[in-house]
This record gives structure tokens, sequence and C-alpha cells, in this order.
């Protein structure tokens, strides 16, 4: 049950994030700037890549090297394949994964790892595999870890992770909104070097800048009401979120946001990307979790008996490739199975500074779905 109370109460909030969620949510225009300087100091501006990579193989433990690769392959489009590197099995070592590079994998692709950890003794074998193969290799990782030396052996780059002094007072979520921003930017700076997308430095600020300014919306401070955040983790308490999502930008920022309400909240959710999702999800609305929905027997004694769990649609859109929306057709799906819905729109910029925000505003009600609900 959510504690609705709670997110009116900054004082409480902030005794509840013993995982620095929210400080990461806050602080993730900071993150970036940090992460962007310590790309530069790296090196990474004076790279001069002799053209694109063939291809762009990502690795890196759970969400956030998923995450990642979702967010770098859509900005990057069709010139290089983006592909994230699962975990093949189990490395010789005790709880450790195992990272392969595919048999094609040679000096003309480009493999990027990141990680919030760097202690990862595949991560490590990995470099050295790709080192042997010919590939390019650029780490992502906290200073000082193993990966570092390893990266270095492998004559690859490596760039040291913005950090935080409380990310390290509880176990890190990949899905924390801080490790995003951390790994993501120094990448984000990479590919636009080898002109795989465009992420410039001053795309990048603005990019901290929007940030900042959806912290101010959405911070701890700011009653439910006016709140897009609150408002969204209120509207979806005792409810399965549907997540639709439509225009280039809302795809990964979406499938971020399903995978940010399982991890931190527990909070299960469906995404997929409109029109598609008007046939894949209408039988689901139709069905037992639709709002009108109470398929059981009436006279049953419903005393302290938990609401049924029914289904909330959240919509979120960037700029329809066009200019065609099936938004029309979303809302009367929904709407004529009783579904409420939800919908979040971001200001008009750029396409990294409209996914920065859809991901920001959905990162605070995660989080503070995860407060409230005592995850």
């Amino acid at each position: 049950m959510l504690d609705e109370s709670l997110l009116d109460a900054p004082e409480r909030l902030t005794e509840a994030d013993r995982r620095g969620l929210l400080r990461g949510a806050a602080e993730a225009g900071a993150r970036v700037r940090t992460a962007a300087r310590h790309a530069a100091e790296a090196g990474v501006g004076n790279l001069k890549p002799d053209g694109r990579p063939r291809a762009v193989l990502i690795a890196g433990p759970g969400a956030a090297a998923t995450h990642a690769a979702d967010l770098l392959g859509t900005l990057a489009g069709a010139g290089s394949p983006v592909t994230r590197l699962a975990p093949t099995g189990v490395a010789p070592a005790a709880g450790a994964l195992r990272w392969e590079l595919p048999g094609w994998a040679g000096s003309v692709d480009l493999l990027l790892i990141a990680t919030p950890d760097g202690a990862e003794p595949g991560l490590s074998l990995l470099a050295e595999q790709a080192y042997r193969r010919g590939c390019t290799v650029v780490a992502v990782a906290p200073a000082g870890s193993p990966l570092n030396d390893a990266v270095s052996a492998s004559r690859g780059l490596f760039i040291p992770m913005a950090t935080a002094p409380y990310d390290h007072d509880e176990p890190l979520a990949g899905a924390a909104p801080g490790v995003l921003w951390a790994l993501l930017t120094p990448l984000l700076a990479l590919l636009d070097r080898t002109g795989l997308l465009e992420a410039p430095p001053e795309a990048v600020g603005k990019v901290a800048d929007r940030l900042d300014r959806v912290a101010e919306r959405c911070g701890p401070a700011i009653v439910t009401y006016s709140n897009p955040a609150k408002t969204l983790a209120s509207e979806l308490a005792d409810s399965l979120p549907v997540v639709w999502t439509e225009g280039t930008s809302a795809g990964p920022a979406g499938r971020r946001f399903a995978a940010a309400l399982a991890e931190l909240s527990g909070t299960p959710a469906v995404v997929a990307d409109l029109p598609e999702a008007l046939a894949a999800h209408s039988a689901l609305l139709a069905g037992r979790l639709a709002a009108g929905a109470d398929l059981d027997d009436f006279f049953r004694d419903r005393v302290e008996e938990p609401a049924a769990l029914h289904a909330r649609v959240v919509l979120l859109r960037d700029r329809p490739i066009g200019g065609l929306t099936a938004a029309p057709n979303a809302r009367d799906l929904a709407l004529g199975h009783d579904t409420p819905i939800s919908e979040l729109e971001p200001e008009a910029g750029g396409e990294l500074e409209t996914l920065a925000e859809l991901i920001a505003i959905t990162d605070f009600a995660a989080v503070y779905l995860a407060l409230a609900s005592g995850a």
C-alpha cells in the first residue's frame, strides 16, 4: 500500500531514502557535468578516429548496460548497429558472470564496457579477449577498480565513472538515476567523436540544464498536486502500469521506466510502442485488469481484503515521426475499457534534451513510488 502522506513530507522522504535514490535523481544534472569533465580529462575530445566503427558492442551487468545500449542505439540509428552483449554464463570465480565477443568481432569494431562496479572478473577477461581480437576497448567504471588495470593492459581507454559519496552507502541499483547518467554521458561524448551520433559539449550541457529544471519541478519539497513525478507515483499506486510510448526518444524512456519500477519499487509493468501497443494490449485492457472488471463472487466477504489490481495506461510522447499520432486512438482504447490514463510530454528541445526530460520525470516517479510503498 502506498503511504501518500509520505510524498508531501520531505523530511520523512529523506529518512526513507536509504539508497540515495532521490539524491541521485536530484543531482542528475551535476552528475552529467562531472561525467563530461571526466571524459574530457581522459582525452575523449582529442580522439581522431579513422571512421565509424562497423559495430558497437556494449557489455556490463544488469540494467545499467541494458539502458545505455538501448539509448545509444536509438540515438545512433542505423549508422552502426549498437548491440548489448548479454552474459553467456558463469566465469571461473564465485558468483561471477562471463561475457564473450561474437565470432565476427574484430579490428573494425568498438567494445564499450559500462559498469558501476568494475570488479567483475568476467569484464576484465572480456577486455583481454577484445585486445587479442584487435577490437578497440573503452570502459567507464569507478576509478581504481580492477577493470581499470585490465583496460590499461589491453591498451584501451578508461574513463573514471562520476561517483558520489553516498553511492557506496548501499548496494547500487542498476536502474538508479545517478548510475545511468554517470555511465551514459562519457559514452555519448565518445560516440559523438566517432560520428555515430550528435552529442557535442553544448548539447550535453543543455541536457544537464534540462535535468536541473526537472529536479526543481519534481523535487521532494514540491507538493504532489504541482509535482508531475509525485502525481504519477500516486496514480500508479496499486495499479499495473501499462506504458505506451510514441516518438523515437520515448521508446527507450518507457523501457527504462518499466525496468526502474520493477527494480526500485517491485512494481511489474508492461511496455510497448504505439501504434503496435493498441493491438498488443487490447485484450489485457478488456480482461480482469480493466478498471471495471470484478469477476469474483459478488457475495464474498471483502472486509480487510486488498484492492484488486487494475491497469493504468502511462502514455509517454515525444514528437511522433511525420507529425502523425496514434494518441487519440490510444485514449479511446483506454477510456473505452474504463482504464485511466496518465500522459507525459516533454518541452520542446533537441532529441537529447527531450529524452533526458522523460527519463528524469519517470525516474523521480519510480523513486517516489519505491519510497512511499516501503520498498
